[in-house]
């Protein structure tokens, strides 16, 4: 046998293989991915292959490490994380969820099909990153978790761009193909009935019974955060210019706080007490609130902070200031031990924020919630301190013996004041790429430079954004597509197919057809499956002496029907990380989708061009 059908054979078992693990998740996809890639190095390098372009090596299945779309993907969610770490993006948030108030449940749907609007005359990818911020915000506003609609984001935008001749990459790709190695010359609405058809059937689907099959997948910390609405006793102090002077009582409740809880107003030695009946705040006022973790964030966060760190009543009069703007700042959750020394005392004769430089902005008592200053409490062991402070600060405490960190707890505080930039760089970035003045990589590049330069993230929260399950899955199938394209693999499977279906009904080829295609385009890239089966389509044609235009439609759909594996088109992958998504959830969900376009396209295809 010879030393390339060995290879291909191999080849084939690798690739099923690591799909196979894929599904079934009992390893890492680092692992499986890194194992694939070693697996298909040592077979070519054991039974060697030689193409056109001379001997495959091991650094062709390294190239897709390098990949211009794998470095665009990473990119865009360092990009993506500039967004969230400056909130920048809860002001539309809040603004959809207000439009749709009443009925919250629909008020991704309008976003979904102005998608699948614009990806049917942009590139998928600016569309994808700009609305996936956008999505993920309205999730948080509604309290739903983002993996109920990133992925349909990706879909419909699928859906969407293959309407149209410009709606993908794919399609003008074999639309050219076609032009010069043949007579067919397509417009750009010469598909658009039948890929209409396909994408209406398809967004039905998507909107209303995806999101049923889609898990909900949140991170530790989000599970552990988010789940619980407990509330923490905080304390804001009124000076002079703070937003809160002058604001008056309204039917009992302060509107600037409606976030929280007002527990007390101390006055001087005079505290006010609820129902508060016209009171107006002013310098000098404490007020204390009951508030959740998220609530205190957003008052750091605030371009105009409603609290100070630095003016808590924590510091002893002759104490030293920790500087720690709200931009900078991180916050944690932190238990006060049994035999602490805090035990019995209130925060400031605890010496907590001169020896540790954290200051505390809440305390949670779960026995009951004091009625009182949060500085005249005294702690006890169990007492939960919400505290703020550097990241370095944070990470001290892991060795203190009075309070016990809880590691998952600790995030930064959103930086506010940075997001006029952060949405300009945003702006730039997708206006640049969708214009097609420059390469999308080269845009995305820029972009991320500029979110680090400009403050409004820096090197580690940039780090943090990478998704190493991204950038392994994407490298170790574009060595699986090296694989099968050197080994003579794809070919082989068209060439089988022509066989298989020689003398069959043109009805019968085009459905097959559609279904090969499909399947392969999950595993190899979309543009990879066009190159491979467009020739073949137009053969196709020419032999059952029918136009080549059904064949050529029938390839580009197919192409484009790349939702059963994240690997199949680069939006899945950017939605992946920020969706928390597993391989199978693809599976799970992507894999109803291409059955029923698959479906409609056998169906509506032979009625459409008179078979």
């Amino acid at each position: 046998m010879e030393s390339i059908d060995v290879a291909m054979a191999l080849t084939f078992v690798v690739i099923a293989s690591t799909v196979v693990l894929y599904a079934l998740e009992r390893y890492s996809i680092e692992i499986i991915a890194l194992g694939s890639v070693v697996s298909l190095a040592a077979i070519f390098t054991l039974f060697p292959v030689t193409t056109e372009r001379g001997p495959v090596t091991t650094a062709d299945f390294l190239v897709g490490f390098a990949n211009p779309a794998l470095v665009t993907i990473i990119c865009l969610l360092i990009i993506g994380q500039g967004l969230f770490q400056t909130n920048a993006l809860e002001g539309p948030a809040q603004a959809i969820v207000h439009w749709v108030r009443g009925r919250s449940h629909l008020a991704t749907i309008p976003v979904l099909v102005a998608v699948a609007a614009l990806s049917a005359f942009l590139n998928n990818t600016p569309v994808v990153v700009m609305f996936l911020p956008i999505l993920t915000a309205v999730a948080a506003t509604m309290g739903q978790s983002s993996s109920r609609v990133l992925m349909p984001l990706s879909f419909m935008a699928i859906l969407g761009g293959m309407t149209t001749l410009i709606g993908s990459s794919t399609n003008l790709l074999v639309v050219n193909y076609a032009a010069q190695h043949s007579d067919l010359r397509l417009g750009f609405f010469s598909f658009t009935p039948i890929g209409l058809l396909l994408a209406g059937a398809g967004s039905i689907y998507v909107l209303f019974f995806m999101p049923r099959l889609l898990k909900t997948r949140k991170t530790m910390a989000d599970e552990l955060t988010g789940a619980s609405g407990k509330q923490f006793i905080a304390q804001i102090e009124i000076t002079y210019g703070h937003p809160l002077v002058d604001v008056t009582s309204v039917a009992g409740m302060f509107p600037a706080l409606k976030d929280m809880t007002v527990r007390l107003v101390q006055r001087g030695e005079q505290p006010i007490l609820p129902p508060f009946e016209n009171v107006t705040l002013s310098p000098g006022d404490t007020v204390i609130v009951a508030a959740t973790r998220t609530a205190l964030a957003n008052a750091l966060s605030r371009r105009q902070p409603l609290m100070d760190p630095e003016n808590t009543g924590q510091t002893a009069e002759n104490g030293d200031q920790t500087s720690t703007a709200p931009g900078s700042m991180t916050l944690a959750e932190v238990v006060v031990a049994p035999a602490s020394r805090m035990m019995g005392r209130t925060l400031l004769q605890s010496g907590f924020h001169a020896e540790t430089g954290c200051v505390v902005m809440g305390i949670q008592r779960r026995s009951r919630m004091p009625r009182m200053a949060m500085n005249n409490i005294r702690l006890e062991a169990g007492d939960v301190l919400l505290v703020g402070g550097s990241a370095e600060q944070i990470a001290r405490l892991r060795g203190s013996r009075d309070v016990l960190l809880l590691d998952w707890s600790t995030a930064e505080v959103p930086r506010r004041r940075y997001a006029p930039r952060a949405l300009a760089i945003f702006a730039i970035v997708v206006g640049l790429s969708a214009s097609g003045l420059i390469p999308i990589v080269t845009a995305a590049i820029a972009g991320t430079f500029a979110m680090v330069a400009s403050g409004c993230l820096n090197v580690r929260q940039a780090m943090r954004a990478i998704d190493s399950r991204i950038f392994m899955l994407v490298g170790a199938s574009l060595a699986g597509a090296v694989a099968l394209e050197s080994s003579g693999g794809a070919t082989a499977i068209a060439s089988t197919l022509v066989t298989l279906l020689k003398g069959q009904s043109p009805t019968v080829i085009l459905s097959a057809l559609y279904l090969i295609v499909m399947v392969l385009t999950n595993f190899l890239s979309n543009n990879a499956a066009a190159v491979l089966f467009t020739p073949i389509a137009i053969n196709m044609s020419d032999q059952l002496g029918q136009s080549a235009e059904a064949f050529v439609v029938c390839l580009l759909l197919a192409a484009n029907s790349s939702f059963a594996t994240p690997v199949g088109y680069q939006t899945n992958l950017i939605v992946m990380g920020p969706g928390h998504y597993r391989f199978s959830d693809f599976i799970r969900a992507g894999t109803p989708l291409s059955l029923i376009l698959w479906v409609t396209f056998s169906l509506v295809a032979p009625w459409y061009y008179g078979f």
